[in-house]
């Protein structure tokens, strides 16, 4: 098999550059470059490791676990790695058990009211506690406070890695930096340190925020996708070429921090706006051009940025921010 440009893996594994480059900085990966050509390239090697981490990750195995994994040549740290996450997904197999039943004898109850012409009015307090205290289980007759109880454990289970909070984002002067081309979140991010070095940004403004967006997203039809970066600065500084200087008007945002590079996780955040009773996507006008309007907030970036990346800093999480507005 001939080498691939991170575009051509890119685009053949559905995975993104940024994801990519992150997983070579964690050792997962190795690419290499042929002199005068600056893209990275990957061999017949490395492409089949891609493949290794992206079915382990289809499985749910934290990168930090992947790495152990794939050093262990005796195999004895994979079945216990294996087993842990298994334990896991018992837990959750179980809390989705326990709503189906719930939800089984729900359904039984309703039925048996429409039969007798009763109806039954789930959405008081006393009429649930009535079902709950009558559920009969394959097993066992469930009393009311253990049904309540592992009812909610089974949502705490179910719900633990999504958190999600909402935003108010202040209207703000940000300096901005859009690059179209090979490994654009790096080309931005770099001028991005550069700036905050030179200007000493985190002592000016110790609240400075940077956000970050694909600017255009990348697509199957061009060779290369955008990114931009906001910072976030005082209203009366200026910016020297090239970035510019912007207003951002601000917004109320659904919010979920991920640990980079989890970036799967904005279709959970979409599928959670979508099902909300209470709020409703507000995306931008420009559509796909730039995300929506959605955001990508690299929490704690201008701290670490001002102290010239230190290799002990903060672990990197980002929030993912999404538009909405109230139904």
């Amino acid at each position: 098999m001939k080498t691939m440009t991170i575009s051509q893996v890119s685009k053949t594994f559905d995975v993104s550059t940024r994801m990519l480059r992150y997983y070579e900085k964690m050792g997962l990966l190795n690419s290499h470059r042929k002199e005068d050509y600056s893209y990275r390239l990957y061999d017949e090697n490395a492409v089949r490791r891609l493949q290794q981490i992206l079915v382990l990750r289809r499985l749910r195995i934290p990168l930090k676990q992947i790495a152990l994994i794939l050093e262990d040549t005796k195999q004895m740290e994979i079945i216990h790695i294996f087993q842990e996450n298994i334990a896991e997904i018992d837990d959750e197999m179980n809390a989705l058990g326990t709503i189906r039943d719930i939800l089984s004898t729900f359904v039984s109850r309703l039925s048996l009211g429409v039969q007798k012409n009763i109806r039954l009015n789930l959405l008081e307090d006393s009429e649930i506690m009535k079902v709950v205290d009558t559920l009969c289980l394959s097993k066992s007759n469930l009393k009311e406070e253990r049904s309540m109880s592992e009812l909610n454990k089974a949502n705490e289970i179910l719900n633990k890695n999504l958190n999600i909070r909402m935003v108010l984002l202040s209207p703000c002067t940000v300096a901005s930096y859009h690059y179209v081309g090979e490994n654009p979140e790096e080309v931005v991010g770099e001028q991005m340190s550069k700036f905050i070095q030179e200007s000493k940004l985190y002592e000016k403004k110790p609240d400075a925020r940077m956000f970050g967006f694909n600017h255009p997203n990348p697509s199957e039809y061009t060779e290369y996708h955008g990114y931009e970066d906001w910072v976030t600065i005082p209203d009366d500084m200026e910016v020297p070429a090239p970035l510019t200087k912007k207003y951002f008007e601000g917004g109320l945002y659904a919010a979920h921090t991920i640990t980079f590079p989890n970036f799967n996780e904005w279709s959970l955040l979409s599928k959670w706006v979508e099902d909300s009773d209470k709020y409703i996507a507000n995306y931008s006008k420009l559509g796909e051009e730039i995300m929506g309007g959605c955001l990508e907030e690299h929490l704690n970036w201008i701290y670490s940025a001002h102290k010239e990346w230190p290799e002990n800093g903060i672990d990197g999480q980002m929030d993912l921010l999404l538009p909405v507005k109230l139904r």
